[in-house]
């Protein structure tokens, strides 16, 4: 018996009102849909609200589903239309180099900024490399990295849905305008502006190229070399990973760093020095490597999650660190709370 004939009958049972049949419609789907999700939202616990309120939706809707088009291309319809109205009430999410210009020299006692919506991490693990249209210019993976996503933020939410929907899902202008419920002049229109914002703010060279470019064992031991120099305070090791422009920021965190010299007095004086010891897990997110950093802090009797380290290359060397520091975002890559030395 075919896919499609059992697609077919799902749909007819699920029209019908059986919430069996409609779960295993759009499980196939749920990966795709919620990574659709989070370049919209820049968060993944958003796109765990989105995806969930465009699933109700879309099962109280059903009957509105006529069949002329694909199932896969109605439900990002409405989840596409579910983030804008989340991020209406919502707004943009930053990065702490949106807010104002690098810090020259550490900052100690930087506090958290909660009152910033910030961009969060998002696994590898949960990507599902869906079908795209043949008009699709990024990768899936492309499309969640941090410089992308990050872009993304600076767009309005309908010059966003608009790039997203054409550049990445391959859908075409007369179906986004359809999805967005206006006219296709209005369509080019937001994908005129948004290329111009994205071609302004992403490297033209993407980490999925750059990482290609890089023997997989070098690619591990840059990755390992970052996180042992942590863990031993080698600050020499650390610097020899690092470009000469590298950037490190640790979003909710407002102050950041720029250039060797400035990461690497923030780095001596701080996560080398005075923070405690450190262990790690080697991670990928946001199609890039990265580790999840555990720091057992001074009288602390454990290591517990303290961050998730992004990393950016250029060539072999690290041009960026971004790391996230939310316990709350481990559980999204399936982390302990705490270290333990079995793994």
């Amino acid at each position: 018996m075919s896919e499609v004939f059992l697609e077919d009958a799902d749909l007819a049972y699920a029209r019908s009102g059986d919430s069996g049949a409609f779960t295993r419609l759009v499980t196939p789907l749920r990966a795709e849909l919620h990574a659709h999700c989070y370049r919209m939202l820049g968060s993944a616990h958003d796109a765990d609200d989105a995806l969930q309120d465009a699933l109700v939706r879309a099962w109280r809707g059903l009957s509105r589903f006529e069949g002329r088009g694909s199932l896969r291309s109605w439900l990002y319809t409405v989840a596409t239309r579910a983030c804008l109205d989340l991020v209406e009430g919502r707004g943009r999410r930053a990065l702490p180099v949106d807010l104002g210009p690098s810090s020259e020299r550490v900052v100690l006692g930087d506090t958290p900024m909660t009152e910033v919506a910030w961009l969060g991490p998002y696994p590898d693990t949960a990507l599902a490399d869906g079908p795209a249209g043949p008009g699709a210019r990024y990768e899936q993976r492309e499309a969640v990295e941090l410089a992308f996503v990050a872009a993304l933020q600076h767009l309005a939410p309908n010059q966003r849905a608009a790039l997203l929907l054409f550049e990445v899902l391959g859908f075409t202008v007369a179906e986004i305008a359809t999805t967005m419920a206006t006219s296709t002049t209005s369509i080019n229109s937001a994908l005129a502006r948004a290329r111009r914002v994205v071609a302004e703010k992403v490297p033209a060279l993407s980490q999925q190229r750059a990482l290609r470019m890089i023997e997989d064992a070098r690619l591990r031991e840059i990755v390992t070399g970052y996180a042992t120099a942590l863990e031993r305070g080698d600050a020499d090791a650390l610097v020899a990973l690092l470009t000469e422009d590298v950037t490190w920021s640790m979003p909710p965190l407002e102050h950041w760093y720029h250039g060797l010299k400035a990461v690497t007095d923030f780095a001596v004086r701080l996560p080398l020095a005075r923070c405690g010891s450190w262990r790690h897990i080697p991670i990928s997110a946001n199609g890039q490597p990265g580790v999840a950093l555990y720091l057992c802090g001074e009288g602390a009797e454990a290591f517990t999650a303290w961050s998730i380290n992004v990393l950016t290359l250029r060539g072999d060397l690290i041009s960026e660190i971004t790391s996230f520091v939310d316990a709350g975002d481990f559980a999204l890559f399936g982390l302990p709370l705490r270290y333990s030395t079995d793994r």
